[in-house]
């Protein structure tokens, strides 16, 4: 089993400015349960367990029902997501698999629709921010803590 490396520790400056970048999206335009769950669907398409452990257990701090957490991957089909909701969602997995394909226009054009240029500018840079946490995390496997 290999350990990880304490990169908090290593370069404090740059984890500090992604820190300061997802506590300022906590406080931006876009509501706080939506942004969690964008992190929390990126990082299951990412694979990083120490995020999905982190905003799981944000998002249950926060009064999220349980099925909407266990539904989350499979969102298209379950019930209990709201259009805007579903169109940061969407937003989310596009952005996230960028190198896949890219962002088509008409998502673009669904995605102006349904936010504001300053919440789509927030819901962009909130996917990127955890996209990064997530690259840093897994590949120097960062686990979560253990809990009872």
């Amino acid at each position: 089993m290999s350990t990880s490396i304490p990169f908090w520790s290593l370069v404090e400056e740059p984890v500090a400015s992604l820190r300061a970048i997802s506590a300022y999206l906590h406080h931006g335009s876009l509501d706080e349960t939506l942004v969690e769950l964008v992190f929390l669907r990126a990082s299951q398409i990412n694979g990083c367990a120490y995020c999905l452990d982190m905003h799981a257990r944000a998002l249950r701090q926060r009064g999220e029902r349980q099925q909407r957490l266990d539904t989350l991957a499979a969102w298209r089909e379950a019930p209990g997501f709201s259009a805007r909701e579903r169109a940061a969602l969407e937003w989310t997995e596009a952005v996230t698999r960028l190198a896949d394909r890219p962002v088509p226009d008409s998502l673009y054009e669904a995605a102006r629709r349904a936010f504001s240029d300053k919440e789509l500018a927030e819901l962009t840079m909130a996917i990127a921010v955890i996209n990064a946490w997530n690259r840093l995390c897994a590949s120097l496997r960062v686990a979560p803590a253990e809990r009872p």
